[in-house]
């Protein structure tokens, strides 16, 4: 298989904008990203382009593709469509990687968008809630918060995880989130603001709960001998993994992790030629906060019950072990469903360059992206080195 490198990411602003379009935000993100590569990458030499989207509110559900690709001048370019819930542009991203590899691509671009905020709050959980399992859990009353919820009072019942750990999360990534100026709700919150929030979907509360987003994001992969007329600063994709789970909680042997996040990982860490212990960073799919600390046991970060204990130790922070979500994550910076996988990958990118202004951290050689569809039903996983092979 030949080595594949990410040449170029880039997002718009995430957030509440009535006045924008799928289309323009995507061209925000794609333009973005062609200005952050070294070199000059004609966008004619795009062979092939994912576009990872849920369709949120049944706009364009057909040819959301090519709509947002002709509109940034890839007309005639091969563009499909992927729809795997909030996972949808981590597969787009690994459908991108596996053309490249398989030769059947030299350039590629995966990407996703999603406007959410141009109707009501009823509708939009309403679209939120095909994410998951319809018949028995969304027809029967569970909201996507509720899910979660009891996804967290089972963690708490089984471990011992307390409020305060699951508050650790919005504290951290508040703050990290407040450095990143792409981020919709791009502000501080103390332990105790977090801790205090009010009550969503008990245990959870406000804080515990990603928003609701506009936005789109982009990345452009490459294979080597095309990264090599574009850059002397490569990132490699080393470890691509991707699973499938039980889409209803109901139907899944447990409450307290997510299979598919350990089995994609497995795959990644595998290709990758690592293990957890040598992920120097991480952006981790935390739509709610009982979300981060799940990833944290299925990827291998520690040990299983210990997720609490671990965040609260410190060991994510930006000057920890292993920082975690140094973007803000999807509780601060954003979850526009069909970007947030690539915009996963654009933190990457940066703070592997060593360009990530305020909230760049040194000595980061190795990082990882880990993307969920609703509750677990979809994950995907990859690795990021810098260097060439």
């Amino acid at each position: 298989m030949r080595e594949v490198y990410l040449v170029g990411a880039g997002q718009s602003d995430f957030g509440s904008f009535p006045t924008e379009s799928y289309r323009s935000l995507f061209k925000t993100a794609f333009e973005h990203a062609l200005d952050s590569t070294d070199g000059e990458l004609d966008r004619r030499r795009i062979d092939e382009a994912y576009i990872g989207t849920l369709g949120v509110g049944g706009r364009q559900l057909g040819l959301v593709g090519p709509s947002v690709t002709e509109h940034v001048g890839l007309d005639g370019t091969s563009c499909t469509r992927i729809e795997n819930a909030c996972a949808a542009s981590g597969v787009a991203l690994r459908q991108a990687i596996l053309a490249i590899r398989a030769g059947a691509a030299d350039t590629a671009l995966a990407g996703g968008v999603e406007v959410m905020n141009d109707m009501s709050s009823d509708r939009t959980r309403f679209w939120l809630g095909v994410s998951g399992e319809t018949e028995w859990e969304r027809m029967a009353g569970t909201t996507f918060a509720g899910v979660y919820a009891q996804m967290a009072d089972a963690h708490m019942g089984e471990h011992g995880t307390t409020r305060e750990q699951l508050s650790h999360v919005a504290y951290k990534n508040h703050s990290n989130g407040a450095k990143n100026p792409h981020a919709h709700l791009g502000f501080e919150c103390s332990l105790e603001d977090a801790i205090e929030g009010t009550t969503v979907a008990d245990p959870l509360n406000l804080y515990d709960c990603c928003p609701t987003s506009d936005g789109a994001s982009a990345v452009l992969l490459a294979s080597r001998e095309v990264a090599e007329e574009l850059t002397d600063n490569p990132i490699r994709v080393t470890g691509s993994g991707q699973a499938s789970g039980r889409v209803g909680l109901f139907q899944r042997p447990t409450l307290t992790g997510i299979p598919a996040t350990e089995k994609a990982a497995e795959q990644a860490y595998e290709e990758a030629d690592c293990s957890p212990e040598d992920i120097d960073f991480a952006e981790v799919h935390d739509c709610f906060s009982i979300a981060e600390l799940l990833a944290y046991e299925g990827l291998g970060f520690c040990e299983e019950g210990e997720a609490g204990p671990y965040i609260e130790s410190g060991a994510t922070m930006p000057d920890g072990e292993r920082p975690v979500n140094l973007s803000g994550g999807l509780k601060s910076k954003g979850h526009p469903i069909g970007a947030t996988g690539t915009g996963q990958v654009v933190e990457i990118y940066k703070q592997l360059r060593g360009e990530a202004g305020d909230r760049q951290v040194d000595g980061l050689s190795r990082g990882l992206t880990h993307n969920v569809g609703g509750s677990g039903g979809s994950v995907a996983v990859h690795v990021f080195e810098e260097g060439w092979a």
